[in-house]
C-alpha cells in the first residue's frame, strides 16, 4: 500500500492569488466542509453578518475549505449572500481527506494574511446565528483569551462521544472543566494558528477527525489563555450512536490517547479540576431537536462485541474489570438491560489509556476494540435519562466526570507499578 503523500501546504495556488489579491485581513472566519450543500450557505451567511455587524471596522475574510465534495457545497457557498466588504474564498484543500487537513488550510490562511482573531465553525449549523461570530472572535480580539472552546445545550443523546469519554476523561486529565473538548466551532488567537500548522501532525488522525480534541489539548498544556463561549442551543446535523460514530470515535479516542503520551508529564501532576471562565453570550429559549437512539441496537453491539473481543479483553483489562463486565454481559443477555457503571467505566478507559502508552503492537487496533464498551457505557446511559430532561441528563454527566477524577489515582497507579 503506498503511503499517503506528504504535502508541505494544505494551501493551493489559487488561494495564494486571492490573498495576494486582499493583502491582508484582521479577522479570519474558516469553514471546514464536505458535502454540505443543504447547510453551508446559511452558515457562510450567518457568518458574514456576525462579521459586518460586530466587527465592520475590521478587513474581514471567509474561507470555505472544502474536501472535494460530491454535491454542490462550493456552489451554494459561493452564492449565499454576504455584505459588501466581507472577502470570501471557496476552495479544495490539498492533504490527507478529513476536517483537520481542512483546517490546517485554515490556520495557513490565518498567518499568511497576516490576521489577528481567527474562528472556525462547522459547516452543518442549523442554530449558528451573527452572535455566534462575536462570542467566538472577541475574546481573542480584545486580548481576554488565546483560546475560545464552545459551549452549548444539546439535547441528552446528542455529543454520545464528548459526554461519556472526551469531557470526563480531559476534565480528569488536565484539570480543566472544558465542557465541549470537541465542539467544532472555536475561536483562536493568530499566534496559536501558526503554531497549529506548524506541527507534524497531518499524517495522522489529526488529519482526520481528531482535530478538535487536539487544537483543544495543545491549547490547555501549552498554558494559553482559555474561555468558553456560550453559544446557547447547537442544532446540527447529529448522529446516532447506535450506527454512526464508529469511525469518528477510533480517530479522536486514538488522538487523546496519542496526546496523553505526549504531555504526560503535565497530566500527572494534576489531581483536581477546576472550572474555565463561561461567557454569556447568546440568549435563547429554543430547546434542543432530539436525536434518536437504538437502545437495542447498542445493546447488541455490547453484548456481540465483548463476546467476540474478549481474549483480547482479558489481556488488557484488570482481572477485576474484565470479571466485572463478563457478569454484566451476562445481566444484559438474560434482560436487556446493560448496567455498566461509571465507576466500572472510568476504570476500564483508564486500562485503555494505560496499556496504549505501553502497547508494542497495533494501537489503531486497540482503540477499535474499545468501541463495542463505548456502546454499552452509552446503552447504560441512555437508560438511565430516558425519562429525564435535558437538564437532569446534565447532572448524570457531570457526575460522571467527577468519577473520572476521582478514579484518577487507579491510571496514576498503575503506570508507577509498571515502571517500579
Amino acid at each position: 500500500m503506498t503511503p499517503p503523500k506528504h504535502y508541505q501546504s494544505a494551501v493551493r495556488e489559487n488561494v495564494l492569488w486571492w490573498i495576494e489579491k486582499i493583502k491582508r485581513a484582521d479577522i479570519l472566519v474558516g469553514i471546514p466542509c464536505y458535502n454540505s450543500e443543504e447547510t453551508i450557505g446559511h452558515v457562510v451567511a450567518m457568518v458574514a453578518q456576525g462579521l459586518r455587524q460586530y466587527f465592520a471596522d475590521q478587513r474581514t475574510a471567509i474561507l470555505i475549505s472544502d474536501g472535494g465534495s460530491l454535491d454542490d457545497t462550493r456552489e451554494e457557498a459561493y452564492k449565499a449572500p454576504i455584505p459588501e466588504g466581507v472577502e470570501r474564498r471557496v476552495t479544495i484543500y490539498r492533504g490527507l481527506p478529513g476536517k483537520g487537513t481542512s483546517v490546517r488550510a485554515i490556520f495557513e490562511v490565518a498567518g499568511l494574511l497576516d490576521v489577528r482573531a481567527c474562528a472556525i465553525v462547522d459547516s452543518d449549523l442549523k442554530s449558528i446565528t451573527p452572535d455566534w461570530i462575536r462570542c467566538l472572535i472577541q475574546p481573542v480580539w480584545t486580548g481576554r483569551a488565546e483560546f475560545v472552546a464552545p459551549y452549548y445545550r444539546r439535547h441528552k443523546f446528542d455529543g454520545t462521544i464528548t459526554n461519556q469519554l472526551i469531557y470526563p476523561l480531559t476534565r480528569a486529565l488536565y484539570g480543566l472543566r472544558i465542557r465541549q473538548p470537541i465542539g467544532g466551532d472555536f475561536g483562536f488567537s493568530r499566534r496559536l494558528a501558526d503554531f497549529y500548522a506548524q506541527q507534524d501532525v497531518w499524517l495522522t488522525d489529526v488529519a482526520r477527525f481528531g482535530i478538535d480534541i487536539w487544537m483543544t489539548t495543545t491549547a490547555i498544556s501549552e498554558g494559553v489563555e482559555i474561555v468558553q463561549a456560550d453559544l446557547g442551543v447547537k442544532r446540527h446535523n447529529p448522529k446516532d450512536p447506535s450506527t454512526d460514530l464508529g469511525p469518528m470515535f477510533c480517530q479522536v479516542i486514538s488522538t487523546l490517547f496519542y496526546l496523553m503520551g505526549q504531555y504526560e508529564a503535565k497530566w500527572r501532576q494534576v489531581h483536581q479540576s477546576v472550572s474555565v471562565p463561561l461567557l454569556g453570550c447568546v440568549e435563547t429559549s429554543e430547546s434542543p431537536d432530539p436525536v434518536p437512539v437504538d437502545l437495542d441496537k447498542l445493546r447488541d453491539e455490547f453484548i456481540e462485541g465483548f463476546d467476540h473481543f474478549a481474549p483480547l479483553y482479558q489481556q488488557i483489562l484488570d482481572a477485576i474489570n474484565y470479571a466485572e463486565l463478563a457478569e454484566l454481559v451476562k445481566s444484559a443477555e438474560q434482560d436487556g438491560r446493560v448496567r455498566f457503571s461509571a465507576e466500572l467505566w472510568a476504570r476500564v478507559v483508564y486500562d485503555f489509556a494505560f496499556t496504549y502508552q505501553t502497547w508494542s503492537r497495533n494501537r489503531r487496533r486497540l482503540v477499535d476494540i474499545m468501541v463495542p464498551l463505548y456502546f454499552g457505557r452509552t446503552a447504560a446511559y441512555c437508560q438511565d435519562v430516558y425519562d429525564k430532561t435535558d437538564e437532569e441528563a446534565e447532572a448524570v454527566i457531570e457526575s460522571q466526570a467527577e468519577t473520572f477524577e476521582a478514579q484518577k489515582s487507579y491510571l496514576l497507579r498503575k503506570f508507577e507499578m509498571w515502571e517500579e
